[in-house]
């Protein structure tokens, strides 16, 4: 093992993020435990193998198509009977392996099964491993509405293992790039944004050092506010633009990635902070930074399209939407404005 952090609530330790360079090195993390249940995306049913192949106490798995269409309930309670079935216990452990998809989707039957029983992560993709994986969120979507239905309860540790990265595809690879530029936007300590943008750049997959940088800003930010109710709230950086045009690009059945969403909502954002002063010029940088890294930036559709979306964001409240403004790299802050006037200001700048 190479690093560990953890994830603190209310001075208790609350899970771990453990990194790691094999598949193999996550037996050490699931030593004693009895039942271990792998729920994994089919497409990385090699990663799966190789946990289980590494694990002895793997009583069953479950492969599930990690798709958006299938983070659905229905899935949920496909994982939850295919464990009835299996005779999981409340002393089980399932095992979330594949991206943020199944993260969510697994962590969510975890909490419910049984009124809870407990979940880790293996996440297969950077962005799973930089966000998705860390700090507990879990969920379904509904009704084409992002994590609309879900709970909050942290996984027992979470393995990042740099192997699982060889065979990521760079499309997959650069949407989580997305949120590891997005975790440096907004706290960037030893100039960790500048590094990441010549790590993506140059095509490299080992970039064990920054992804254990970014899952250690997160995993800071969830100690100190685990249920959202203030700091947390930055992690949503680009996030309401980002769900806005996840769920325009689903009813046209366009395809768009949550990191190449959250790219092209960043830049909306610091939009919205240089029409209201917040930044300067901190769009037209952005831009330039991820144009150079491979990522969108333009939206593709009318700004008038994402307003009910945006309306409808579970992070709504009396009218108003907690918007994540960039002041700079390594600083934002958090303004409450209704739809209508972040509109305008996307509108008219």
């Amino acid at each position: 093992m190479h690093k560990e952090i953890t994830i603190t609530i209310g001075g208790t330790a609350a899970g771990r993020v453990v990194g790691g360079s094999r598949i193999a090195e996550i037996a050490p993390l699931l030593s004693g435990e009895p039942e271990v249940f792998v729920v994994y995306d089919e497409q990385v049913s090699w990663v799966a193998g190789e946990v289980m192949a590494a694990v002895p106490g793997v009583r069953g798995s479950i492969a599930i198509e990690a798709t958006e269409e299938g983070k659905s309930m229905e899935t949920v309670l496909l994982i939850a009977r295919s464990l009835l079935e299996a005779g999981a216990s409340r002393k089980a452990l399932v095992l979330a392996v594949g991206g943020g998809i199944t993260t969510d989707l697994a962590g969510f039957v975890a909490s419910i099964y049984k009124r809870g029983i407990r979940y880790a992560n293996v996440p297969t993709t950077l962005l799973a491993q930089v966000d998705a994986a860390i700090g507990g969120k879990t969920g379904v979507n509904f009704d084409s509405y992002k994590n609309m239905l879900g709970v909050i309860v942290q996984p027992v540790f979470t393995f990042i293992c740099a192997e699982v990265l060889q065979t990521l595809p760079r499309r997959d690879f650069l949407s989580g790039a997305a949120e590891m530029l997005k975790t440096f936007v907004i706290e960037n300590e030893d100039d960790h944004y500048a590094r990441a943008l010549a790590w993506i750049s140059s095509g490299s997959t080992d970039g064990q050092e920054l992804i254990l940088a970014a899952a250690a800003v997160k995993a800071g930010v969830v100690s100190r506010d685990p249920f959202e109710a203030g700091e947390r709230r930055k992690l949503n950086l680009g996030h309401t633009f980002a769900h806005a045009i996840e769920h325009e690009a689903r009813l046209r059945g366009e395809d768009v990635t949550h990191g190449e969403a959250v790219a092209m909502g960043m830049v909306l954002a610091a939009r919205v902070a240089d029409a209201l002063g917040v930044s300067s010029g901190l769009e037209a940088s952005l831009t330039q930074d991820f144009t150079t890294a491979g990522l969108p930036t333009q939206c593709p559709y009318p700004m008038e399209t994402l307003a009910e979306a945006m309306d409808k964001d579970k992070k709504a409240e009396g009218g108003l939407v907690h918007f994540v403004l960039p002041e700079r790299i390594g600083s934002v802050v958090i303004r409450d404005l209704s739809v209508a006037v972040a509109l305008n200001a996307l509108i008219t700048n």
